[in-house]
């Protein structure tokens, strides 16, 4: 990534921490933040925020300890995500993302970045072989 890259992820990841900060005190996020938020992440950001209104965000973890995520686009498909940030199985992750290089995430990656930040994802346990095939059938 190059020194621009790594300052708007940095910027990035500095607003995220605002917005726990943020909507753990007041349940809510502030117009100043929202904005922030838009001006970074652009186009992503309402659809991620949509999807975060929906509960649409599920931390899947299995008892070996691995997690991914599940998050329920907004045209309904099941996406996994890994909670490093650098994969998602959506078409948009791979052209916006990796090969047009135009958007720092997904918006199912931001939704589970936000969901964290505001403590608004849904937990569900599996098993460690379903955890294997899910992660083995990732596209």
């Amino acid at each position: 990534m190059n020194p621009a890259g790594r300052k708007v992820s940095e910027v990035a990841e500095q607003l995220l921490t605002e917005v726990n900060s943020v909507y753990s005190k007041t349940g809510k996020l502030s117009d100043e933040l929202l904005s922030a938020l838009n001006f970074v992440f652009q186009a992503p950001l309402l659809p991620a925020l949509d999807i975060i209104d929906n509960r649409n965000v599920t931390t899947i973890s299995c008892p070996s300890g691995r997690k991914v995520y599940q998050v329920i686009g907004t045209s309904g498909t099941p996406y996994i995500c890994l909670p490093s940030g650098f994969y998602c199985s959506c078409p948009a992750y791979r052209y916006s993302v990796l090969l047009k290089d135009d958007h720092l995430m997904c918006k199912h990656v931001l939704a589970i970045k936000l969901a964290e930040a505001m403590d608004l994802s849904k937990s569900q346990q599996v098993t460690d072989l379903e955890m294997t095939n899910l992660i083995k059938n990732l596209e």
